[in-house]
């Protein structure tokens, strides 16, 4: 009898364990490369902002752990013969975090309020292929006038300009994650607040403290709820990569969305498979401002691009993470063939200076009437070593550097905003694999990502051609053309494929590798 009773103590204080232990909260630190400057889905532009806003909504589709798109809100979809109309099956248990139910309506609202022009969407070109939606955007249309119609709560239907091979693709981006209408109405911008927020995603946002984290608690309302199994998701601004690192090994992060390259040996030797580098879509690159004195003259923008030894920027600097990029338009690229690359991009690299040398003398510059560049680039010690390296390399030429230096947030305002600038780095990555995405950067009216204030009629007019070929080789043809004149006229020097660069904790599961670096918590899960 005693031996029965302490047996059955035991099993009931193990019992008590393991319901103490299914109770307990499962939380995730995840360290991310810059603060959010937004968390409006429509006002957003960075790969900062989308990695907590994919946590946050759900669009029509989704991405699924290995970055491939998946069925979201709309269970399926259908186009027409002629690719120009799309209709979305929206699944009967897709609610938004207070309950209420996701209907087609939403997403019109949605798509309407980030076409209009007072919203301020810095991004809403990416929308364009929707019928009306640049005139809409450009005020020269209703948004009622947007080729986006609600068939009835559960069917919604979208009209395009004309067919366009990726559109479902472009769906996925944060641009087109849902708002809910009536926190929009009752709270305008504050919608945003976490006190305010209505969110359909696996997550809904608890904090949002600039500069310390944003909080995210699991959507007990999402449709895929039962299969979420991180409880609680924490996003830390990680500017500093080094500090990031020791954040890293001493447990405190789980993961982080980058790593400082002057450590990439140590990161190999002492952290394993805990170290991660992937091929990525993506183009680092220096935006040149036109406006410029010197920077107007092309043989001036050709020189500086010709003398930047991009082979060592890759290996010696970014420790083979990144691979010298000679074309805007990243190789391998979907719905495209080889790039545009620069006609120097064999040539060596002494051979390539001296004929810099030649292009800065024909142009009325050199050593003894230098030109004066300022640099701005992001807080990161990745960047501050690019940028040092660059100045080395354009010394000889007679070009004098200052550099300027500033958060994250505040770099990509000041070229979203058009203030005075020199050469600015920054970088692109593909929201889908099309080389659209990357040309249409420099059309002369996206002035949200125009940085150079590059305007060529010729290009522009290729890049709409584009948007009306159906035939993928054809469409292929032209803008490779465009791509050919970007590198004739340099608005942007390209300088590296990137690579991405993970830290992921062995604890964690469901954080695959891919090519467009994306990793939502929905798919991830903690062991200790």
């Amino acid at each position: 009898m005693i031996k029965s009773l302490r047996t059955t103590a035991l099993a009931a204080a193990l019992m008590a364990a393991t319901s103490l232990t299914a109770m307990a909260e499962v939380v995730i630190h995840r360290g991310n490369s810059g603060d959010p400057e937004t968390l409006d889905q429509h006002k957003t532009s960075t790969v900062t902002e989308g990695n907590i806003l994919r946590d946050l909504y759900e669009g029509l589709v989704s991405y699924s752990s290995a970055g491939t798109i998946i069925p979201g809100v709309a269970e399926s979809w259908t186009a027409s013969e002629d690719g120009t109309v799309y209709t979305f099956n929206l699944r009967d248990n897709a609610k938004w975090s207070n309950g209420d139910p996701v209907v087609a309506g939403d997403f019109v609202y949605s798509l309407q309020r980030i076409m209009t022009p007072e919203t301020g969407a810095k991004y809403a070109n990416i929308l364009y292929p929707i019928k009306n939606a640049e005139a809409v955007n450009k005020g020269n249309a209703k948004p009622e006038d947007l080729g986006v119609k609600a068939v009835d709560e559960k069917i919604l239907e979208i009209t395009l300009e004309a067919a366009t091979p990726f559109f479902v693709d472009l769906l996925a981006h944060q641009t087109g994650l849902p708002v809910h209408p009536a926190s929009v109405e009752a709270h305008g911008t504050d919608f945003v607040k976490p006190e305010n927020i209505v969110t359909n995603g696996a997550y809904t946002l608890v904090e949002f403290v600039p500069n310390a984290h944003v909080k995210a608690t699991k959507n007990p309302h999402f449709h895929d709820a039962d299969n979420v199994q991180i409880d609680t998701v924490f996003f830390y601004p990680t500017e500093d990569r080094g500090a990031a690192l020791r954040r890293f090994q001493a447990g405190e992060l789980h993961t982080n969305n980058d790593a400082p390259v002057e450590q990439v040996a140590f990161m190999k030797e002492n952290l394993g498979n805990q170290f991660r580098v992937a091929p990525y879509l993506g183009t680092y690159y220096y935006a040149l401002n036109h406006e410029d004195e010197a920077l107007s003259n092309p043989d001036v923008r050709q020189a500086l691009s010709m003398s930047i030894d991009r082979e060592f920027l890759a290996e010696d600097i970014w420790g083979d993470t990144m691979v010298a990029g000679y074309s805007f338009v990243p190789p391998g690229i979907g719905n495209y063939g080889e790039p545009a690359f620069a006609s120097y991009k064999d040539m060596d690299q002494i051979d390539r200076e001296d004929k810099a040398l030649e292009l800065l003398e024909k142009a009325g510059y050199g050593p003894d009437n230098p030109i004066k560049l300022t640099l701005n680039y992001n807080t990161s010690e990745n960047h501050k070593n690019t940028a040092v390296a660059i100045a080395d390399m354009w010394k000889p030429l007679g070009v004098e550097v200052s550099m300027v230096n500033t958060d994250l947030k505040t770099h990509y305002a000041m070229l979203r905003d058009r203030q005075d600038f020199d050469v600015a780095r920054a970088g692109w990555i593909g929201d889908y694999s099309d080389p659209q995405n990357f040309l249409f950067m420099v059309e002369s009216d996206n002035t949200g990502f125009n940085y150079a204030r590059y305007e060529n009629p010729e290009y522009d007019a290729l890049m709409d051609e584009a948007a009306k070929t159906g035939d993928l080789e054809k469409r292929a043809a032209i803008l490779k053309q465009a791509e050919e004149l970007f590198m004739r006229d340099l608005p942007f020097i390209p300088l590296m494929y990137y690579g991405s660069m993970n830290l992921v904790s062995n604890k964690v599961a469901g954080y695959e590798d891919n090519l467009q670096d994306i990793h939502p918590t929905r798919w991830m899960s903690i062991s200790e």
